[in-house]
């Protein structure tokens, strides 16, 4: 090999290393890439933003552009996480069923009292509170909600009744504390409910002090723990 070829080979060489070192830079200088928000975290941003919304101008008032404009979204990005607008307002009635499944874990777990209901009861007032608002948006949008139908809805909805009802038909329960206890529940949800829209100016801190009493006296004062 003569003097020439072997400099133009190593010439070849330093400049393959020159490229590769090149490349590495240019990958190490490049700043890194950042994750899409994740599916559950933009889910729920769609449904608080739709939940103000119809809220505001109802359901039917309510077009899945103005909710996609809201986000900053297109209407096609929108159909990625919610099918249809029927989808997104079934998934925020869903939030109520969230409300008490802690309770009802305990109903199963332990022996039912007059003051552990109280106790169930109480921290429901709070979590209720919380998520007022749905109450609110079921009240204005009754027509649009009452033509929902979806199977896995419906055995939840089935499943919550049939677990209270079995708790409200224990024999070894008093039945004055059972009458007490079904009772109470028609307070809580109708205080937050049926008079969503005629309470709505009431504060969260007035409006639990007062379900609380309410529900005191229901559940005879002494024996139930409220507050």
């Amino acid at each position: 090999m003569t003097q020439s070829q072997t400099e133009r080979d190593q010439s070849e060489a330093l400049g393959k290393a020159g490229d590769s070192a090149g490349f590495e830079s240019t990958l190490a200088a490049e700043p890194e890439s950042h994750p899409e928000p994740e599916h559950s975290n933009t889910r729920q941003r769609i449904l608080d933003v739709a939940l103000d919304l119809f809220t505001e101008q109802g359901y039917d008032g309510t077009s899945l552009r103005e909710i996609a404009e809201k986000l900053g979204f297109t209407k096609a990005a929108l159909y990625y996480h919610f099918a249809s607008k029927e989808e997104i307002l079934l998934a925020l009635h869903m939030r109520l069923h969230e409300l008490g499944k802690d309770a009802l874990t305990r109903l199963g777990d332990e022996q039912v009292t007059l003051e552990l209901w109280g106790e169930l009861l109480d921290a429901l007032v709070d979590q209720m509170l919380a998520q007022r608002q749905i109450f609110l948006m079921h009240h204005r949008n009754e027509a649009a909600l009452e033509k929902l139908h979806n199977k896995a809805h419906e055995a939840e909805h089935d499943d919550i009744q049939r677990r209270l009802s079995l708790v409200l038909a224990d024999p070894s329960l008093p039945l004055g504390d059972r009458v007490r206890m079904a009772a109470s529940v028609g307070v809580l949800f109708s205080g937050l409910f049926l008079s969503g829209v005629a309470l709505a100016g009431a504060s969260n801190d007035e409006m639990g002090r007062l379900l609380r009493e309410v529900l005191q006296d229901v559940l005879g004062g002494r024996r139930s723990r409220l507050g």
